[in-house]
């Protein structure tokens, strides 16, 4: 794991797990909640050792943390405690389960999830979906979506995108071929080759055959997926897109959506600065300064408020002026 990781949060030091334990026990015992105590705690220890002090938690007092987190605290600033507790396997797969689960499926979260991650991290999350839920979440997934956007999601789940790699420039050239031929040059779209190509190649190989494909056609090709597809099946595959050429910037733009205009999607708020905050967010919060001149910090400031904006703030981990 020589990755470099660009996280805000990352291991506290010096750290004792039995003090936080205690100190947590202190601030929801008796009357009353002494919020800052437990939010200033789980935001600046990182997911391993909040798994520690859950450990020493019980130990202590035979009491399971999450369980009083979630009977002492309340709305959003319990939701963002709770998923701050759980590892991050478990965390999306929770978040999958969540999104399949009782009428109508929620497709954005498949779509965030299947197309960010890794495909190492997608095997770890299928290998922990089926330990927690004991269910295969493939299975799952194809009972609650249908068409390409189901077929698209198939193949993410495969997590056998090929490994970066030296590049075949006339692999390069015959893959943008044929996108160009199965989307501007076709009447109707040729769906599966957008899926077999974007869901397979390697990372490296497909930034290659974006930059061909605009030699090609003079497009990019988020333009002709605009063009030629619509509903879930285009907000996945630019999804996929997206990812392809930065992760981060990706991210980035989901959260400049989360909060722009009226109205804050929290749910999407929460997923996204807990799942990034020990990988990317510092790359993250550079992208929204590049891409849209906003700081992620004064957003957060001005879209939420008490302990929620406290802890979401502390996790974002400083301003970019």
């Amino acid at each position: 794991m020589a990755k470099n990781m660009r996280g805000t949060v990352t291991a506290f030091s010096p750290f004792d797990a039995r003090a936080d334990a205690e100190a947590l026990r202190k601030a929801m015992k008796g009357l009353g909640t002494d919020e800052e105590t437990v939010l200033k705690i789980l935001t600046t220890r990182n997911n391993a050792q909040r798994q520690e002090i859950a450990s020493a938690f019980k130990t202590l007092f035979g009491r399971d943390l999450v369980d009083d987190l979630k009977s002492e605290l309340t709305g959003k600033f319990e939701t963002l405690m709770v998923s701050l507790m759980r590892p991050a396997y478990i965390f999306d797969a929770h978040a999958l389960k969540h999104a399949i689960k009782g009428a109508g499926t929620n497709e954005k979260v498949l779509t965030e999830i299947l197309a960010s991650r890794t495909p190492e991290e997608v095997q770890n999350i299928k290998q922990v979906y089926l330990q927690e839920y004991e269910a295969n979440l493939e299975d799952k997934i194809t009972g609650e979506t249908s068409g390409y956007f189901q077929r698209l999601l198939v193949v993410l789940l495969q997590a056998n995108r090929d490994p970066d790699g030296s590049i075949n420039e006339s692999l390069v050239e015959q893959d943008a071929q044929v996108l160009f031929r199965a989307g501007e040059l076709k009447w109707g779209t040729d769906e599966e080759k957008f899926i077999t190509i974007l869901g397979t190649r390697s990372v490296s190989h497909l930034r290659r055959v974006f930059d061909k494909y605009m030699t090609i056609s003079g497009f990019q090709i988020e333009e002709t997926i605009d063009r030629e597809t619509s509903g879930d099946l285009e907000k996945l595959l630019l999804a996929v897109v997206k990812c392809i050429r930065s992760v981060p910037a990706y991210f980035a733009e989901t959260l400049y959506y989360s909060m722009k205009g009226a109205g804050t999607d929290d749910d999407t708020l929460i997923r996204v600065m807990v799942s990034r905050s020990e990988i990317d967010l510092l790359d993250i919060r550079q992208e929204l300064r590049k891409n849209f001149a906003k700081s992620l910090y004064q957003m957060i400031q001005k879209d939420t408020s008490g302990d929620y904006r406290k802890a979401l703030l502390l996790l974002c981990g400083g301003d970019d002026d």
